[in-house]
């Protein structure tokens, strides 16, 4: 009964990562007005469930035993990371704020890790860190690039008339298809959040080892387990923060918005396929949205005149609170004699 907690806790940080994921999903076709937003949270719950379970396994296996050491993962110690990201993720989602939470996992695991002095640096140091600097940039510097010299001439030639190919049904589809493609690539990488210290807490739990077939079992069970309360996270609170990127940034059309879905969920299931590494989808989305920003309205009123500071605030924060109250919670559950 007691392992009831941490599936609990991992269930109520799906919600929460379902209601931010919305966002860098569907914030490109909602700003250009393609799609109902009634209509955005079964998409998005269908897509994500597809892609936790044809692309998700390399990323469980990254949180579930890569950075805290897997024979680690107990339950009492599990609930504590689990409910350390859930807690930074609902506070960001109550300011309307769409939060990474692949980087509150890794903080909060590292957290716990760090008062063990059992921290596993390897992939944190080679592979994840250095991914969460550079796929933004890229991000950002592929976007500014298509915008500055592709995007803008076009629209300047009036060659191409925008607003009756903002109206074709052809671009609506384009569009639609490629926010679901970026919910699948949220399911690659973000259920692994919840899944991946749930499957090694299992498995410590049946004493299954990671090559057995039993673990690969483990995995889908937590996977379907988790992954269509996303779905469920996108009705309840999706839309609040969906609205923060979608329309408090900037406005953008179909080309803009297929672009930009295209591009960061590429880079996101490229860190899933490749090394199984965590990431902010947000992030990049984000990014995204302010290099064509940057290219309609110019940086100052792109950077100072919307939500930009506030969403830096909040991306600073929240995996410093992640690990803050890993870290405090853990030392106070050693103290009371909860851990093993």
């Amino acid at each position: 009964m007691l392992l009831l907690i941490p599936i609990l806790i991992a269930l109520f940080l799906a919600v929460n990562m379902g209601a931010s994921g919305t966002a860098p999903a569907f914030a490109a076709p909602h700003g250009a007005s393609l799609v109902r937003r009634e209509a955005i949270p079964g998409l998005f719950g269908t897509f994500v469930l597809l892609g936790a379970l044809l692309a998700g396994h390399k990323v469980v296996r990254t949180l579930g035993s890569e950075i805290l050491p897997a024979d680690a993962m107990q339950m009492t110690l599990v609930a504590i990371v689990l409910l350390s990201i859930a807690l930074s993720l609902f506070a960001a989602n109550l300011l309307r704020v769409p939060q990474s939470t692949s980087q509150s996992t890794v903080l909060a695991l590292v957290g716990s890790a760090v008062y063990f002095g059992n921290l596993q640096t390897g992939k944190l140091l080679s592979w994840i860190i250095p991914t969460w600097v550079v796929f933004p940039v890229v991000a950002f510097a592929i976007t500014y690039l298509f915008a500055r010299f592709f995007y803008r001439p076009l629209k300047k030639s009036e060659v191409v008339d925008f607003e009756q190919l903002a109206g074709h049904p052809f671009w609506k589809y384009v569009t639609i298809v490629s926010s679901c493609y970026v919910a699948f690539s949220i399911g690659s990488n973000n259920v692994a959040n919840a899944s991946g210290p749930l499957t090694s807490l299992l498995a410590n739990q049946f004493h299954v080892a990671s090559g057995e077939a039993d673990y690969v079992l483990l995995m889908l069970f937590t996977t379907v387990l988790v992954a269509p309360w996303f779905g469920i996270g996108s009705s309840l609170m999706g839309e609040r923060v969906m609205r923060t990127t979608s329309r408090e940034i900037i406005h953008f059309g179909p080309l803009g918005a297929s672009f930009i879905s295209l591009l960061t969920a590429t880079l996101l299931l490229l860190a899933s396929l490749t090394q199984g590494i965590p990431t902010s989808l947000v992030q990049l989305n984000t990014a995204a949205i302010i290099a064509i920003g940057m290219v309609k309205a110019g940086l100052r009123q792109t950077v100072t005149e919307t939500v930009v500071p506030r969403l830096l605030l909040i991306w600073a924060v929240a995996p410093l609170f992640a690990f803050g109250s890993a870290f405090g919670l853990t030392a106070l559950a050693d103290r009371l004699g909860w851990l093993p």
